[in-house]
């Protein structure tokens, strides 16, 4: 007998706080997944915009996939070990991205942004790190300072987003709006000396880099003596197959890989010049500036399998066109009906990664999204899940399952959402 989504809902709130794993909406309990489309524990159907959070690019269960994982089940499901296909991985990594002469492993994208701010104070000698207001590194207490601020602090001053954040780490961070070249650059007349990296998302979180931003990190960078971190763990083989370093034409330090290189298991990565990676072996460097790493499950075999199937999938004559094509289209069909509904609206993002912000503005950075109307927004999704469509509250993440029907049945979702947006 199938016990009903409320039956689950209950049994989590007496063994999770808040009932829910803190990653998403825990008043869902998803069954299974298959293509571009996931169940709840009702039976319930939706497509599938949140896909994970990015790392079903291929959509659930691509048969491809699933047999790579399970001929390599076969063969045994973790060492703490090398094996074979986390190397051959790791090869095809450093082949397809620019800034990738060697990478280390670990398991989620938030170890291995904690890493990479790691691995730059161990080459530089320097502590400071800048970040980008709102930019999302993962859950170190670095990456948690001014991620999501309510209140707007003057700049570059940071704000704690979390308990448990000794006050010390904010002598050592600093804050800047994205987009902001020049703010940037007198952050760098200031404290260039005493700033071991810069780590940004290439497109903080939907917002994309104005033309010439990414060069001038790079530059300030390089004459500075900082690291250049990318956080490439969403971008990363979704935008282009070397990542949003080839897109955008500017090559980081370092950068950090996740989602989509795992192809829907836990596996992470943190690439970048072997200069800077040799601080991981304690042979190459001197004691004082040796980094150890050592993690259960880094470089776990079944995720370099399903990895390496989804990036020869990737490499496939035209998948990534039918993927910009796919996000194109959805791109066009919300502004279209918002548009016809009149409703200030902004489509923020990529084709492969992007959201509707419900604002006459310019979209440049945090603060621009966090002004927008959240009344709208929170409006416009709880319809769309009403019409069987899964998403983030703040992404929407095309996947190359997506069929012809379901794209129309998209359509649709977009045309009631805004209409009932329009009636409030």
């Amino acid at each position: 007998m199938a016990l009903s989504q409320q039956h689950w809902i209950h049994r989590a709130h007496q063994v999770l706080p808040a009932g829910g794993f803190g990653n998403f909406d825990p008043g869902v309990i998803i069954q299974r997944g298959d293509g571009a489309h996931v169940w709840d524990e009702d039976g319930r159907e939706y497509i599938d915009l949140l896909i994970g959070s990015g790392p079903m690019l291929l959509g659930h269960g691509h048969p491809e996939v699933l047999e790579a994982v399970q001929e390599q089940l076969a063969l045994g499901m973790t060492f703490f070990a090398n094996n074979a296909r986390a190397i051959e991985l790791a090869e095809e990594i450093c082949l397809s991205v620019p800034c990738a002469e060697q990478l280390r492993y670990v398991s989620t994208g938030g170890e291995a942004d904690m890493y990479a701010i790691r691995l730059a104070r161990a080459a530089t000698g320097r502590d400071k790190i800048l970040k980008y207001e709102g930019g999302y590194h993962g859950m170190s207490a670095e990456a948690q300072m001014s991620l999501m601020p309510t209140t707007e602090a003057n700049f570059p001053q940071p704000i704690p987003d979390s308990a448990g954040i000794p006050a010390s780490v904010r002598d050592h961070m600093l804050i800047a709006p994205f987009n902001d070249a020049d703010y940037t650059r007198s952050l760098f007349d200031q404290f260039g000396s005493e700033i071991a990296a810069v780590i940004v998302e290439p497109l903080q979180r939907i917002v994309p880099p104005q033309s010439g931003f990414l060069k001038c990190l790079r530059e300030l960078c390089s004459t500075h003596g900082s690291v250049l971190v990318f956080d490439e763990v969403v971008t990363g083989y979704r935008f282009d197959y070397g990542g949003a370093q080839t897109f955008y034409g500017v090559t980081p330090d370092l950068c950090t890989l996740g989602k989509v290189i795992g192809g829907g298991l836990p596996l992470a990565a943190i690439a970048g010049r072997e200069d800077i990676l040799r601080h991981f072996d304690k042979k190459q460097v001197d004691s004082e500036a040796w980094l150890m790493q050592i993690g259960t499950l880094s470089g776990n075999p079944l995720a370099a399998a399903a990895g390496l199937k989804t990036l020869e999938i990737l490499r496939r004559p035209g998948e990534y066109a039918r993927l910009f094509s796919l996000g194109e289209r959805l791109m066009s069909s919300i502004s279209k009906n918002l548009n016809q509904s009149g409703i200030a609206h902004q489509i923020v993002g990529h084709p492969t990664l992007f959201e509707v912000v419900f604002t006459q503005s310019d979209v440049q950075n945090y603060r621009d999204v966090l002004n927008a109307d959240s009344h709208k927004a929170a409006h416009y999704n709880a319809v769309l899940r009403q019409q069987g469509v899964f998403k983030s509250p703040g992404k929407i993440y095309p996947s190359l399952a997506l069929t012809e029907a379901d794209m129309q049945q998209l359509f649709n979702a977009f045309a009631q959402a805004a209409t009932a947006v329009e009636e409030i």
